[in-house]
């Protein structure tokens, strides 16, 4: 009898322990928290229970072992089962990256052992009913491929929606068209978490003429699962949701004085032997274990897998960006724009400047002379950067920010040349309103505050207040400005404090040209007085 290991207790984990445990397979189950496993000693008594993998690694009477943990986990401990001379049947992914897939690949083939991916619906009874009307020519050419995976359901923290929900719909794609696509581009959406994608809408276009869509979401409001080919003979829909999963519409397309005009027709149920793909796919495992037979989904139909969600994920990284005339900002030919940079309407940027990728520009920007922007450096709404400034990862600057010539950010405290320290490195924030003096340099980690005033040459070593004047090595603070860019005064008979508002009796400053009052706080700083 074949004995299975099954690595991973979660929720996808708890079913494949269930179906190897009703397949009289299930040896070991594996799990890093001790309170699983004592939910699983109540269900399965019998079964070995352990947290340490490596006590499976070493078990010479297990066969086979299935890895159901995280996607990020998945290379490594599927490298380890078959250094350890084991088969080995990983849920999708595969792994993150095609490289690391073509090393399982390699692993498995030099050590003879079977390497199996979890594409569950090539398993499904209905989609392989589906893959005998496609080539049987039941639905004539096909022309459009139409796939949605959605769901209010869990929301990972570890890997997006594309690697999460995909890989099913792209596996079952391929393997419908017995065909890999040409070109591939995603576009998605993050709106729960700022690194995780929520929502994506891929597009694969195959030199068939066949083009397909796959829509995932764990951002939807109802849960649904729909695969729609369209053939111009027939039309099919497999609906997982569905008691019945998959129907027919014989509906035609007739052209009549040179216009398309549909003609519709009433679904028809396609009968089929229902089996429950989980259980399917994993008795497929146990005979390619015990047969020595090639799995339907080996390592190199994941491989392929890999390859559509990589050039996803980077068609997610660096969506296109126009660079036609039609743009609302002005770019000089002299400068550079990296991809995936973001630059608002009416931003003018100059000579010999280069926007390194994922930056982001706000509106009515002027960008002088060789300047430096990212990569994904902030710029707000308004904001003017004279000649020669570079503003480094790390640094924010918020709207109505001014930057004077040959100023300097920095973005690590104590670079070295032969040591990185990208890892290391410290935000800066210039907040809205503020003014940076030419050749001056603010030391990164440090917050300028609103409308504050950095003078010519200051260097800043700490954080400048709202409204705060600050000159000098290191720089301090000298005085107070107005939002208009004049310095405040007191009210006093003598109109200006002799050194510094502190000592003078009023409890406000005034500016001598627009006429705002700022009131003295608590902490020593000032606010507008509205």
């Amino acid at each position: 009898m074949t004995k299975i290991a099954v690595i991973g207790g979660g929720y996808w984990g708890s079913n494949l322990i269930r179906v190897f445990f009703q397949l009289n397979s299930l040896s070991t189950i594996c799990d890093k928290n001790p309170e699983t496993l004592k939910k699983y000693h109540t269900q399965y008594p019998d079964v070995r229970k352990t947290i340490n993998p490596e006590e499976i690694f070493k078990d010479k009477s297990i066969d086979g072992v299935v890895i159901a943990t995280p996607p990020a986990t998945h290379f490594q401990l599927a490298k380890d089962v078959l250094l350890n001379h084991k088969h080995v049947f990983v849920e999708k992914p595969l792994a993150l990256s095609v490289n690391e897939g073509k090393e399982l690949i390699s692993i498995s083939e030099n050590n003879k052992k079977i390497l199996m991916v979890g594409h569950l619906l090539q398993y499904h009874s209905a989609v392989l009913e589906l893959k005998k009307l496609i080539d049987s020519n039941e639905l004539g050419k096909i022309q459009y491929i139409y796939s949605n995976r959605l769901n209010i359901g869990k929301i990972r923290t570890e890997e997006n929606i594309l690697w999460s929900f995909a890989p099913h719909d792209i596996s079952v794609i391929l393997m419908l068209l017995n065909e890999f696509p040409e070109t591939i581009y995603a576009t998605g959406g993050n709106y729960l978490q700022i690194k995780i994608t929520d929502v994506t809408l891929t597009t694969m276009d195959f030199a068939s003429g066949v083009k397909s869509h796959i829509f995932v979401s764990w951002l939807h409001p109802f849960k649904e699962q729909k695969l729609v080919i369209i053939g111009d003979k027939k039309m099919a829909v497999f609906d997982d949701m569905s008691e019945e999963k998959l129907f027919l519409y014989p509906h035609k397309i007739e052209w009549i004085d040179r216009i398309p005009i549909a003609s519709k027709a009433k679904a028809e149920v396609v009968p089929f032997k229902m089996e429950e793909p989980l259980k399917a796919e994993c008795s497929h495992f146990i005979e390619c274990i015990e047969k020595g037979l090639k799995p339907k989904t080996d390592g190199h139909e994941a491989l392929r897998v890999l390859r559509v969600l990589e050039s996803c994920q980077e068609s997610l990284n660096n969506p296109r960006q126009l660079t036609s005339s039609t743009n609302s900002y002005s770019v000089h030919k002299s400068s550079y724009v990296d991809e995936n940079v973001l630059i608002g309407e009416n931003t003018k940027i100059w000579h010999f400047c280069h926007i390194l990728k994922n930056s982001k520009i706000g509106r009515n920007c002027h960008i002088g002379q060789n300047v430096v922007i990212g990569p994904e450096a902030t710029v707000g709404n308004d904001c003017k950067i004279q000649n020669n400034v570079s503003i480094y990862k790390g640094v924010t600057l918020e709207d109505e920010v001014f930057c004077g010539p040959s100023m300097v950010f920095t973005n690590v405290l104590n670079p070295r040349s032969a040591i990185p320290r990208m890892k290391e490195l410290k935000q800066t924030l210039v907040k809205k309103g503020a003014t940076i003096g030419a050749n001056a340099t603010i030391v990164c980690g440090n917050t300028i505050g609103n409308y504050a005033f950095v003078g010519a040459g200051a260097v800043v070593t700490d954080d400048v207040a709202d409204y705060a004047l600050v000159a000098g090595v290191p720089a301090r603070r000298i005085g107070w400005m107005c939002e208009c860019g004049e310095k405040l005064k007191s009210p006093g008979k003598t109109s200006v404090c002799p050194q510094d508002y502190l000592i003078c009796p009023q409890d406000y400053l005034i500016c001598p040209s627009c006429k705002k009052k700022y009131k003295k706080t608590k902490t020593g700083n000032i606010e507008r007085n509205q």
